[in-house]
């Protein structure tokens, strides 16, 4: 083969051009993991084995239902990240959907593929040309698209060329893509664990103060009360007896409080009852409030029971110190595919813009970080004079969900 003869595999550059071009694709491919800095060096390398004015390099989002411009020649870099195109819409939409390349050589705009994107500056170029970038393993995994100010009549070999240099990029670019997705998957995991560990401290420092502030004290108090009763046995039975009796009552209720504070670590009324069960037994620890029950006996898995259950509890407690309410609705069920809490009282309300502020606050970001652990979300509505709805919603797969034995 001759010097200018054109190479089988990248069309129509020479040797030297070509040795050129697979160089640049290599450092190109070895410039790291990340996709935006490969698919800039891709376009920087289609302009110039093209000779074409501008490039634009679509990288087929995580989901695969868009593509993102990751990659373009300056001025347009600066739109990197913020165009998205739907698979089907405009001219790079269509041969992402059909994986075939397209050409308009003049009068874009009466192509009824073409979508103009004001940001892209579409109207400055006459002709351009969009192929498929995609590989045997990944499949697709973008477009190029390259553009000329002049009117250009692009040949089949300005096509091979367009497409073998997305099919070399094509790997590489999924592999960015793949780290990008672990990467992000890490972050996640590792926000998730700062919640739990969060989450956790919240709890302990809850369960410390109330240990504190009632079985310590109430020990304090009975040691007093047993101290009195060891000096009056001789002198005065009838008060000793009655310091024994203060004493009883004060062991009764630290047994109470002991049993409430273990509860706090794991309620043991969700392994006996369920859920359904549970949620019942809140209910009825209130009866200030008339509360009507909507509970189906269906059984999530355990984390989730736990996280409703509290959220319950918390909206229960809510509801006593600062609703007002004289009836209230407790509903459970799972859906779709979803697990639903619903707590409604018919009390004072609040704006719910202020949620954030005092001790209410608290108790919904407690309310919603709860939902946001195991993957939910939790809804509050609520304005003066109106009381209050908190909905919190979980989703489940079909093979979490346990159907309560009888």
């Amino acid at each position: 083969m001759s010097r200018h003869e054109a190479h089988p595999m990248l069309g129509l550059v020479d040797p030297e051009q070509e040795y050129a071009l697979l160089l640049g694709i290599i450092e190109a491919v070895s410039s790291g993991p990340a996709v935006e800095p490969l698919a800039a060096a891709v376009a920087r390398l289609i302009t110039e084995a093209t000779a074409t004015d501008v490039c634009f390099v679509h990288v087929l989002d995580d989901a695969e239902r868009s593509l993102t411009l990751a990659g373009a020649t300056p001025p347009f870099d600066q739109h990197v990240g913020r165009i998205r195109l739907p698979l089907g819409a405009g001219v790079t939409g269509w041969v992402a959907s059909h994986r075939e390349p397209a050409v308009i050589v003049e009068r874009k705009e009466t192509d009824p593929r073409y979508l103009p994107i004001p940001a892209l500056r579409g109207t400055e170029f006459t002709s351009m040309a969009s192929v498929p970038m995609a590989a045997d393993l990944p499949g697709l995994v973008g477009v190029l698209n390259v553009h000329t100010v002049a009117r250009r009549e692009f040949t089949d070999r300005d096509i091979r060329l367009l497409i073998v240099i997305g099919n070399l990029v094509a790997g590489a670019l999924h592999q960015a893509r793949t780290h990008r997705k672990l990467a992000a998957r890490e972050r996640a995991h590792e926000r998730f664990t700062e919640q739990v560990i969060a989450a956790q401290e919240t709890e302990r420092r809850r369960l410390a103060g109330d240990i504190h502030d009632g079985i310590s004290q109430r020990l304090v108090t009975l040691s007093y009360h047993l101290d009195a009763v060891g000096q009056l046995l001789r002198d005065d039975p009838a008060e000793a007896a009655a310091q024994l009796e203060l004493a009883r009552g004060l062991v009764d209720l630290t047994l109470d409080e002991a049993r409430a504070a273990i509860g706090g670590l794991r309620p043991p009324v969700l392994d006996d009852l369920g859920l359904a069960g549970g949620l019942a037994s809140l209910a009825r620890s209130i009866p200030q409030v008339d509360v009507h029950l909507d509970l189906a006996d269906d059984r999530v898995p355990e984390h989730v029971e736990i996280a409703l259950y509290r959220i319950a509890q918390e909206c229960l407690q809510n509801i006593i110190k600062h609703a007002g309410a004289s009836t209230a609705r407790l509903s459970f069920r799972v859906h779709r595919g979803r697990a639903r809490l619903e707590v409604a009282d018919n009390g004072v309300g609040f704006d719910a813009g202020t949620i954030g502020e005092g001790s209410t606050g608290y108790g919904m970001r407690s309310m919603t970080e709860r939902a946001e652990l195991v993957g939910g979300r939790l809804k509050v509505i609520s304005r003066p004079g109106s009381g209050t709805t908190i909905t919190a919603t979980v989703p489940v797969t079909a093979t979490q969900i346990r159907v309560m034995e009888p």
